[in-house]
């Protein structure tokens, strides 16, 4: 009885730790994208020549950062 008790606490509370190691990993890529990846892409391409590619993608992330505060 104990160990069944002891099986059930053990996957409740180790299953919340994954829970937030995932959640708590996901923000971290989503911030490091936003700060790092994406202006670093932004800058290669214009770079490269790219420029009409760039700006839509600028453009494009713009205003969805706008419609996600509002």
């Amino acid at each position: 009885m104990l160990s069944l008790l002891f099986i059930i606490f053990f996957f409740m509370i180790f299953g919340r730790i994954i829970g937030f190691a995932f959640r708590t990993g996901w923000r971290i890529i989503r911030v490091m994208f936003g700060l790092v990846f994406l202006p670093l892409i932004l800058v290669a391409l214009v770079f490269r020549g790219l420029v009409l590619i760039a700006l839509p993608v600028l453009l494009v992330v713009g205003l969805l950062s706008l419609m996600n505060r509002a």
